[in-house]
């Protein structure tokens, strides 16, 4: 082909944008459902019907795409657009290629906490009536004795993905070796959890019967004071903002969390909680990136000369959270064992940078960072009698700060791992120090 025919041939062919194709659907068939519902279905598929151009079209059947998963109705969807023969008008039809979920799957996990692991068993109902529906059967076994097993069903209200109705019944016996105590909770709850332009909220009502043992003879007499059984019903509401690019090792973005918690609605504890936590993100240049981070918390019994139970307090410490102190070694302690308070507040800066001669860059290499911070916070027991000028004395006076760096790998989305050299700068008398080498994982992290 010569030089004028290729020009001829481009003349014939003129680029158009996909938002200036006139794009009409006739038709929407969604092949493969069997269990799930139409109502459901044509609630979600209908606004594809008013897309005026291509690229709308395919932007709203992809849209539609990701509220069937997120709603859990298949296993895998596929999307395919095709002209409508004999339309001169640009007639479209849009295809879903959907393959529904198995009536049960399950699978074992390993779950992740604060530097422990435990090994989950579960069981699921997905799209259990067609709306979107599931049941969850777990078990889990720590790597102690911590144990629990859970049932919980979960609904979409009004066919919203992100307005959630769920249940359940559980029990767990956990271990807490920092403060000499074991303890069985065997509970129930209802949670609604909603949008809103701001973030989300998550209103749940909770029942639990917990009941609290010294975990060995060198147990202290003030934890020993505490066994027993306890009955507490609470309403605790949560708010959420999280805009952030990665929830692990975020480069940019924010978080805003905040927790108010009433105990009291019926049984023997009475308390008023609330927490609230922030996150900034601000990337640099050099794929540096630089995160500040606040929280704080505070409660206050509410029944007359009734003193807070050690199993609802406040605890600080740990390779997570404030660096360079064993978990929950932060506080008042009794013979070893921390028993917590009713306020406390932290902060933290941290840099994270790409590890020196950037090994594994575009690959493995990226889930690692390296990370330099400074921590800082404070945990007391406080009187609001004592005023304003008292409670910051209180939560100002011998507060604990560290510093230090290491490295950082983000295992998924899911959890963390921490690998530092840390120097504690300011402790007080009766803290658990851990200064040098510190291992961390888990999820939460300040």
């Amino acid at each position: 082909m010569n030089s004028s025919e290729k020009k001829d041939t481009s003349s014939r062919f003129k680029r158009v944008p996909l938002s200036e194709m006139p794009a009409k659907v006739r038709r929407v068939i969604i092949d493969g459902v069997g269990r799930t519902k139409n109502d459901i279905v044509v609630k979600e598929v209908k606004n594809i019907f008013s897309a005026s151009n291509f690229q709308e079209m395919v932007i709203r059947s992809n849209d539609v795409k990701l509220r069937f998963e997120k709603l859990g109705l298949f296993k895998s969807i596929k999307i395919i657009v095709d002209n409508i023969r004999n339309e001169t008008d640009g007639g479209y039809e849009v295809t879903f290629e959907v393959e529904e979920m198995r009536r049960v799957n399950g699978g074992i996990n390993t779950l992740i906490g604060t530097n422990d692991a435990s090994l989950l068993l579960g069981m699921r109902l997905p799209n259990m009536f067609g709306r979107g529906e599931k049941a969850i059967f777990e078990y889990s076994h720590g790597t102690r004795t911590n144990r629990g097993h859970n049932f919980t069903f979960l609904s979409p209200l009004k066919g919203d993905p992100d307005l959630l109705f769920s249940t359940g019944i559980y029990q767990c016996c956990m271990e807490y070796p920092w403060s000499g105590y074991t303890e069985t909770c065997r509970g129930s709850s209802i949670d609604f959890t909603m949008p809103s332009s701001l973030g989300s909220h998550c209103l749940r009502l909770e029942g639990v019967w917990r009941d609290l043992r010294a975990l060995s003879r060198t147990t202290s007499f003030t934890v020993r004071e505490q066994a027993g059984h306890s009955l507490k019903s609470s309403i605790k509401h949560e708010f959420v903002c999280d805009t952030r690019d990665d929830a692990i090792i975020p480069r940019k973005g924010i978080l805003i969390k905040v927790i108010n918690e009433y105990a009291g609605l019926g049984g023997n504890v009475e308390y008023l909680k609330n927490e609230a936590e922030l996150q900034a993100a601000v990337s640099l240049p050099f794929d540096f990136s630089f995160q500040l981070s606040l929280a704080g918390g505070i409660m206050k019994p509410l029944a007359t000369n009734s003193d807070l139970k050690i199993n609802d307090r406040f605890f600080l410490g740990g390779p997570l959270t404030l660096r360079g102190f064993n978990l929950k070694g932060v506080g008042p302690h009794s013979d070893g064992n921390a028993l917590g308070a009713d306020t406390y507040w932290l902060s933290a800066v941290h840099l994270y940078t790409p590890l020196p001669f950037r090994p594994g860059k575009g690959g493995f290499g990226e889930l690692f960072r390296t990370h330099f911070f400074a921590n800082a916070g404070n945990l007391a027991n406080l009187k609001l009698s004592d005023g304003v000028q008292g409670i910051i004395n209180g939560v100002s006076d011998n507060f604990r700060a560290s510093y230090g760096g290491g490295i950082v790998l983000r295992m998924g989305r899911v959890a963390r791992l921490e690998l530092n050299y840390v120097v504690p700068m300011y402790v007080s008398q009766g803290d658990s120090v851990n200064p040098g080498l510190q291992f961390g994982i888990g999820f939460g992290f300040l």
